[in-house]
């Protein structure tokens, strides 16, 4: 089977792997389209703190089944998604319910190879028909339900504002759930194109650009006031830092993002708004199943979130073009 590997920062091969044996409680799957996340990108670049070279990236998928244990729910031919999520279900975290901070969790495509390849073994219990949704659809669920965990665990309510900073796919995640549940949401980027996107597609009741007087219209969007809900989705630690200062008092600060350096803020004046600051990490069944019934309902703009397609055979070479900024990328799709 084809299969992509990373073997080292910058350096994607094309190879030739046996077939995976399925092991006892496990799918074997055929990978049909992953999506390319950011985790990917920083794989890509070196960026990412969790994972060991070499490795085959992607987390995002979906596929058909050709194998399933007996006495299964899954049967062959069945077309599904995955939580690649791998988490042990005894741990502190496991028992509490929040199997995405698993103490001991394997990440698919980052603690363990992933699905840049034709086939794929999976255990069973992260694996999920995905009915009256596509391929396409299916393989996009996991980055949306990183964004309605986020907006989940910020308890967003009806009209609060909230101000989304960083519009990649996991930004535009967040915006997209944080109206679902009729907050007032503003958009804050460096790109216009993706402020544009943020406003014509999804929804935005209010963008601005980073510039010199961004501080100034986000204080004038607020009437002083800045926002109930920060959620910093950037990746990019001077902008999480300076995430702080746009919490209103009495404010939640989110980190959905994650970067390798160690970031600081003020105290006296996280103290005086009495912010609580809470970081979002991956995603539940829970936020998995609230983004494929907003996919059936029609309230997901998927087709115009798929702006790539690349086949999986031309991974190598076409990649790195998806870190081009002019390219206008927000969500490619690998079709295997």
């Amino acid at each position: 089977m084809l299969t992509v590997i990373c073997e080292t920062p910058g350096t994607l091969s094309a190879l030739e792997r046996t077939l995976p044996v399925r092991g006892e409680n496990e799918v074997l799957l055929r990978v049909k389209r992953v999506g390319v996340c950011g985790t990917d990108l920083h794989i890509f670049t070196g960026n990412q703190p969790y994972l060991a070279y070499p490795r085959v990236m992607g987390h995002e998928l979906s596929g058909v089944i050709e194998e399933a244990p007996e006495g299964s729910h899954l049967v062959a031919g069945d077309a599904v998604y995955v939580m690649p999520y791998l988490s042990c279900g005894h741990c502190i975290a496991c028992r509490r319910g929040k199997t995405n901070c698993c103490v001991n969790i394997q990440v698919l495509g980052v603690h363990r190879d992933g699905a840049f390849t034709e086939y794929l073994t999976v255990p069973e219990q992260f694996v999920h028909k995905a009915e009256g949704i596509t391929l396409d659809q299916a393989a996009m669920v996991e980055f949306l339900a990183i964004g309605a965990h986020a907006v989940r665990r910020a308890d967003v309510k009806a009209e609060e504002r909230v101000l989304v900073v960083g519009t990649g796919p996991i930004g535009m995640a967040v915006l997209t759930f944080a109206k679902l549940r009729g907050a007032t949401v503003t958009a804050l980027d460096t790109r216009a194109d993706r402020l544009a996107f943020c406003t014509k597609q999804l929804g935005a009741d209010a963008v601005v650009q980073i510039g010199e007087h961004d501080v100034e219209q986000l204080s004038a969007l607020t009437e002083g006031d800045f926002f109930d809900v920060v959620f910093d989705a950037t990746g990019n630690p001077k902008a999480m830092e300076r995430g702080f200062q746009f919490i209103a008092h009495g404010g939640k600060y989110v980190l959905v993002s994650i970067v390798r350096d160690s970031i600081t803020f003020s105290d006296p004046e996280f103290h005086k708004r009495e912010a609580t600051l809470l970081a979002s990490r991956n995603a539940t069944a829970e936020d998995f199943d609230t983004v494929v019934k907003a996919m059936r309902a029609g309230h997901i703009p998927d087709q115009a979130l798929n702006t790539h397609r690349l086949a999986l055979a031309d991974v190598p070479t076409l990649f790195s073009g998806l870190l081009n900024p002019g390219a206008g990328v927000v969500k490619a799709i690998v079709e295997c």
